[in-house]
């Protein structure tokens, strides 16, 4: 295949990324935390001021609010509580803002997603362009294609939010890191520490990339030396270089942080800092990030820390979620595996399956090959990128798998570049080597047939994505709800629904960032799962998120004690309706 018909291709495949991104958006209410995420970057960009939502980096929430100050007649409200006062006000906040303010709350959420789309289909090229560098030309439209085709990546990158943002900060940054080892130049050190100092900026799990590279430097010196003297030559040599990376890095970090507590009073920055760290296990961390936090010199890392410090404590404490029948706030061992399964396609699980066939051909062909210590050397010079691949696969999922905070498949979203790169460049191989090459074609365009066809199948609703296996995508709700089903997301087309059936006023309990007071226009009236349903009015509608509706009718796991079963009283009722797979509308009669 050309390089022009590759690349006429591959812009075909981006530009239809971004076309159907844009305009599924379209009738998607605010979700969970956009509501946080843009209010807060827009506060960055115009007050310089971070006491906003600092458990994320601030990098995706600015890009998200950039086009924002080219909107005319934004008030900031400066004045209320949630800004002046309180600790982290980013949800009362981020309400007023957005709702409460009169500001034109549609055109800021529309815009605040475009940067995040143009974030996805950067993210693309470059799997397109490293999956080329390596495989060539049919096997990098492969992985562009199957990118392309991929419900969680649609679902996300849609929206202010960073799983889609720690994908592409992890991938670029591998990227450039690894041409930096095979081409230690001066130009390649600065790029490296550069992109890693903006990968570190866009969300906090990306630190996962410090141990990673480490490893890479350890596993390089060693496939280029012949003996341990000659290892430990290699390795010191690198291991300068990396602090000269880190420290670029750091910089980087630095410069962006100081910005961003330029305004932010050393006060207030001081007391904020006090009060979220007054429950933090480590004192003595606690207390150094407390003493950093009004010195002018350290207060930007000071800020860092604190946001750091914030996702360990969120990580040990877990949150409450819906999984196969049962709530938990203590996670299960089993739940990314299992929604990893049913959240992605079949088609690629079956590529994946062949790839990893293929590997296990590969390792034991390697294993019969003599000098093998040569042989594994050898192959990991000319393979480097799939081992660095694979290892960072292991590291991200044994992670993922010891961590409480099931709340979506989305969490597994920095995994997805590099094993779209693995099958891509095996998946061409083996699907033009003999025997049976032509039914192997064959195979592979059926399988890309199906996977085009059941993401379209789904437009809009690319967050309620679930394969065939759990039999129709509107079961999906009985297996796990939150962000992998039910963020908010179907409030503006639950009061479309409304305006059609002429209904002019419901009951709601809503789970999302949207607010329905804006939303439905005055049509709604508030409940709450702990109320008592003799208070509902007979002949009323209720509207329930799915995420509230599983909680309230989940079994509790075996460690969880909070109140459970409050919604069962439901199931005497009839579903009128469900609005976009995650809002469910009864009628009490």
């Amino acid at each position: 295949m050309s390089n022009r018909l590759t690349y006429i291709i591959a812009a075909g495949l981006l530009i239809f990324v971004f076309v159907i991104c844009v305009f599924s958006i379209k009738d998607d209410s605010l979700t969970m935390d956009e509501l946080a995420h843009l209010p807060a970057g827009y506060s960055y960009l115009t007050q310089r001021d971070m006491r906003l939502n600092p458990e994320h980096p601030p990098l995706i929430k600015d890009l998200s609010a950039f086009p924002l100050l080219f909107i005319r007649d934004i008030k900031f409200p400066s004045e209320i509580k949630p800004w002046k006062e309180d600790v982290n006000g980013q949800w009362e906040f981020g309400r007023y803002f957005l709702f409460e303010s009169g500001n034109p709350a549609e055109a800021m959420i529309f815009w605040g997603r475009i940067p995040m789309i143009l974030m996805l289909v950067l993210l693309g090229f470059y799997i397109f362009r490293w999956t080329r560098e390596i495989f060539g030309n049919k096997a990098s439209l492969l992985a562009l294609f199957l990118f392309s085709f991929s419900p969680t990546f649609l679902a996300h990158g849609r929206l202010v939010t960073t799983d889609v943002g720690a994908a592409a900060g992890i991938f670029i940054a591998s990227y450039y890191f690894i041409k930096f080892l095979k081409d230690s130049s001066w130009k390649n050190l600065i790029i490296a520490g550069i992109v890693l100092g903006i990968a570190q900026l866009l969300k906090f799990s990306i630190i996962l990339l410090f141990p990673f590279f480490g490893i890479l430097v350890i596993i390089w010196a060693a496939a280029n030396s012949s003996g341990f003297r000659e290892f430990l030559k290699i390795f010191k040599r690198y291991f300068v270089f990396c602090l000269l990376i880190g420290l670029i890095a750091f910089l980087s970090i630095w410069i962006v942080y100081q910005y961003h507590t330029w305004e932010y009073p050393p006060e207030k920055q001081l007391s904020d800092t006090q009060d979220i760290l007054a429950s933090f296990d480590i004192k003595f961390l606690s207390n150094l990030n407390i003493w950093m936090a009004d010195k002018p010199v350290f207060r930007p890392i000071g800020q860092y820390l604190l946001g750091l410090f914030m996702i360990f404590q969120r990580a040990a404490g877990g949150n409450t979620g819906f999984f196969l029948g049962e709530v938990s706030a203590a996670g299960w061992k089993s739940y990314f595996p299992v929604v990893y399964f049913i959240k992605e396609p079949l088609s690629f699980h079956i590529l994946t399956l062949i790839t990893l066939i293929c590997l296990v051909f590969l390792i034991k062909k390697l294993l019969w090959q003599k000098p093998l210590l040569k042989v594994i050397s050898s192959w990991t010079k000319l393979h480097f990128v799939e081992l660095a691949s694979l290892i960072f696969i292991a590291i991200y999922w044994i992670t993922s798998l010891s961590s409480t905070l099931n709340i979506g498949v989305r969490h597994l979203l920095p995994v997805f570049p590099f094993t779209i790169l693995l099958i891509s460049g095996n998946i061409v191989a083996w699907s033009s080597s003999t025997p049976f090459s032509k039914l192997k074609k064959a195979l592979l365009a059926w399988l890309l047939l199906w996977q085009a066809y059941s993401i379209i199948l789904i437009y809009p609703h690319f967050l309620a994505y679930f394969n065939e296996s759990i039999g129709k995508t509107d079961q999906g709700y009985m297996y796990t709800v939150d962000s992998n089903l039910d963020w908010g997301q179907d409030l503006k087309r639950l009061n479309q629904w409304l305006d059609e059936k002429g209904i002019d006023k419901i009951y709601i309990d809503y789970f999302g960032g949207g607010s329905p007071e804006y939303y439905l226009k005055g049509k709604n009236a508030p409940w709450w799962g702990a109320k008592n349903p003799e208070e509902m009015p007979k002949g009323s509608y209720l509207a329930v998120s799915a995420t509230f509706i599983q909680r309230g009718q989940g079994k509790p796991a075996s460690n969880f004690n909070e109140p459970t079963g409050y919604y069962n009283w439901l199931n005497e009722y009839k579903l009128v309706k469900k609005i976009g797979y995650s809002i469910f509308v009864y009628y009490i009669d």
